[in-house]
């Protein structure tokens, strides 16, 4: 048998002392960068380094972008990570147009701002120009000297209150039925407050009411498709649906007679 090959503890000592130093220097040099990434972090927020350099703005249409950044009161001095984005999101949606708002960090310099407007559903006509009116009822301030065409000019609304009644309803309609409203005039009578006058693109004339419109509008398709073409008359959506031609001179004019006396 091979004999064991003794160490003595002399031998032993200088190893440990050794591997003891190895391991406190592994140790001070992970303090040490501990140290060093916190001091880096402590100038890195109170340095230009952390400041916004750039605010995007997004899905904005009426809203300017400018308008939005000065609501957010973010500047190129603003750290980006003392933003509080709840309490920015709740300034920029104060404004009427805007029907929400999200603000987000986009590292290392940008913040994001994502709009989501009101939809317009059509325009009123003042001093020659023309105002988009969004679903909630309210007018802009931003004009056109004329109508784009993808909303019907809205005419005579001298009460909000049924503008917004209206609006409510036009939200509810299909696009493919609003490109086929050219205009609509608010006319209303001492027994029907609601009553509207609809001029179609494709010629037709119909007599409703803001009560209820976009469940009777959407009948309107297959109304016309039952139409003769170059048939003319009025549609009925009131108190159920009908068409009442309008085809002699005569009828024409005792059809126009009554709806001035309505208007």
């Amino acid at each position: 048998m091979k004999e064991k090959k003794v160490v003595s503890i002399e031998d032993r000592i200088p190893k440990l002392k050794q591997a003891r130093k190895k391991k406190a220097n592994r140790r001070l040099i992970f303090y040490l960068s501990i140290f060093f990434i916190l001091i880096s972090i402590i100038v890195y927020l109170q340095s230009p380094l952390s400041h916004i350099k750039q605010i995007q703005v997004k899905g904005n249409e009426f809203v300017s972008k400018d308008e939005v950044i000065a609501s957010s009161k973010l500047t190129t001095k603003t750290n980006i990570w003392t933003i509080d984005r709840s309490k920015i999101e709740k300034e920029i949606g104060q404004n009427d147009v805007i029907k929400s708002v999200e603000v987000m960090r986009k590292l290392p310099w940008t913040v994001e701002i994502q709009l989501h407007e009101h939809g317009h559903i059509g325009y009123i006509k003042e001093k020659g120009l023309y105002h988009p009116v969004l679903e909630n009822g309210e007018a802009l301030k931003s004009t056109s000297k004329s109508v784009i065409g993808d909303a019907p000019l809205l005419s005579d609304f001298n009460d909000k209150k049924f503008l917004l009644q209206l609006a409510k309803e036009l939200n509810q309609l299909p696009d493919s039925i609003i490109r086929l409203i050219s205009e609509i005039s608010w006319q209303p009578t001492e027994k029907n407050k609601n009553k509207i006058i609809l001029y179609m693109n494709d010629g037709y004339t119909v007599d409703g009411t803001i009560r209820d419109f976009a469940n009777k509008m959407k009948a309107y398709p297959s109304i016309v498709a039952q139409l003769e073409p170059g048939e003319e008359g009025i549609i009925h959506i009131g108190v159920g649906s009908y068409f009442e031609k309008t085809g002699s001179e005569e009828k024409k004019k005792e059809t126009e007679e009554a709806l001035d006396e309505s208007s």
